[in-house]
């Protein structure tokens, strides 16, 4: 009697998954209460005392498994729920409240599984964060499909829940004022470790100490970039010729394939609103720049609405919500003017405006003795002149003489901190330089972008091959 029961569930399932696949002609309704829809954004527009809640117009299927939501605004309690429910679940209740739905909430990092009381699953997720959702495989004869989600691009868990005749849908839940994330419902993943070499979003957080409303991911997704061969530049080489003055730093042309991608490149997006200055989308490397390790570069993928993009170096402690250069301890080029700005923000004339397809380049000319926080003295490299020539700048001492005058200025220099000279590079020309004062714990690439669709490829380490 139980193997007709379950054969007669099987074929239950199966006729009426046919009914909805050839069956019904009609186009897919999305549902959503409480909640105002721009394009891919959902914002909360309830007084947070009552739940709003979207449902996608198609559930999940094999080839489309996945989908992915970004808190671009976590709202005054960040009760943003992400999951699966069936086709005609009440607005009203959030997503794994009720029964056959499933949901991962970012306030408290608990899945709910058809109970409004969660389970500890996994981290709690903020602004710049996320989830995402998926199917991975079928029990058909268990009734049962596995569910899974991730936080970055990096899998928390997985659940079997019941399966549903119709489906189970992508939903969002929230539940507090200011609320905002944008749905990604085309998404994607794969599950098979060779696939995952080739996934199309690949994280690469570890590289990063910190991220405010930009996302991380691999260059795989990315498309050959056309480049214009007079203007034909991979990176930027730099090579010390000699120990000993004159020291000649050459700046060289790559003849590396444009079409080819370094590994250590990844694609930075800006996913903040952009609409103030306080809106700034910010990425700090998790490593200061060494004599090792001296230079990085960003090529502009897409430059958005205002090309509101920014290379530079900052402190550790830099505040989010500013650009780099406009705050102390930092100093940048800014692509939407062709501005530096250095600790102001005022900046001063400095190169061409950059557009998409161009490179930009930031790093320190160091001296030979250099140790990062050490109190050594930086004399040896506060005396190079700088010559720029075609395809090389070349650096040469002063004479002692000629510094006599500015020792009593120096002195007053040396108190504040050691000074290195930080320079930039537009298309593997160097623009200029810029003395800064290093502060303890050394200098950090940051980049910073402030208007919607901005995309940067950014290698940290294009001297390394």
């Amino acid at each position: 009697m139980d193997d007709i029961n379950v054969l007669h569930h099987r074929c239950l399932l199966n006729l009426r998954r046919r009914i909805r696949d050839i069956g019904d002609a009609r186009p897919a309704q999305e549902r959503y209460t409480r909640l105002h829809k721009d394009g891919d954004m959902l914002s909360y527009q309830g007084n947070s005392e009552e739940v709003g809640c979207y449902v996608a117009g198609c559930p999940l299927s094999k080839q489309n498994c996945y989908f992915e939501v970004t808190i671009v605004d976590s709202g005054v309690r960040g009760s943003i729920a992400v999951g699966l429910v069936p086709k005609f679940y009440r607005l009203d209740h959030q997503p794994g409240w009720l029964p056959y739905s499933v949901a991962y909430h970012a306030d408290n990092g608990k899945l709910y599984n058809g109970n409004p009381v969660g389970q500890q699953f996994g981290p709690k997720c903020a602004r710049g964060d996320r989830i995402g959702c998926g199917i991975q495989s079928e029990n058909i004869q268990e009734g049962l499909t596995t569910v899974f989600f991730t936080k970055n691009r990096k899998e928390v868990g997985s659940v079997e829940v019941p399966l549903c005749a119709d489906g189970l849908f992508p939903a969002v839940g929230m539940h507090s004022l200011g609320e905002e994330v944008k749905v990604d419902l085309q998404a994607h993943w794969f599950l098979d470790e060779e696939d995952s070499m080739m996934m199309m979003v690949d994280s690469h957080e570890d590289d990063w100490g910190r991220l405010y409303d930009v996302r991380v991911s691999g260059t795989n997704c990315l498309p050959p970039t056309t480049v214009n061969p007079s203007s034909l530049i991979g990176r930027v080489e730099l090579f010390i010729t000699s120990s000993f003055t004159p020291i000649i730093i050459t700046i060289r042309r790559s003849q590396s394939n444009s079409t080819g991608g370094s590994r250590n490149q990844q694609l930075l997006e800006y996913v903040g609103k952009g609409k103030s200055i306080m809106d700034v989308g910010l990425a700090q490397a998790r490593q200061p720049l060494t004599t090792r390790c001296h230079y990085y570069e960003v090529e502009i993928i897409d430059a958005g609405e205002k090309c509101y993009i920014a290379l530079g170096l900052a402190r550790r402690d830099y505040p989010k919500n500013r650009h780099p250069g406009w705050s102390r301890g930092s100093v940048a080029y800014h692509a939407d003017d062709g501005k530096i700005f250095h600790g102001s923000g005022v900046g001063d004339a400095f190169g061409p405006r950059c557009f998409k397809g161009d490179i930009m380049g930031c790093g320190i000319m160091f001296p030979r003795d250099y140790i990062l926080d050490s109190e050594g003295d930086s004399d040896q490299w506060e005396g190079l002149q700088v010559f720029p020539g075609h395809d090389s700048l070349c650096l040469y001492h002063r004479d002692e003489e000629d510094d006599e005058e500015e020792e009593e200025e120096e002195g007053e220099q040396e108190e504040e901190g050691r000074r290195v000279t930080v320079f930039f590079t537009r298309n593997g020309k160097l623009m200029g330089r810029r003395e800064v004062v290093e502060p303890e714990g050394g200098l950090f690439p940051t980049v910073g972008m402030l208007s919607s669709g901005e995309k940067v490829k950014v290698d940290l380490h294009p001297l390394s091959g």
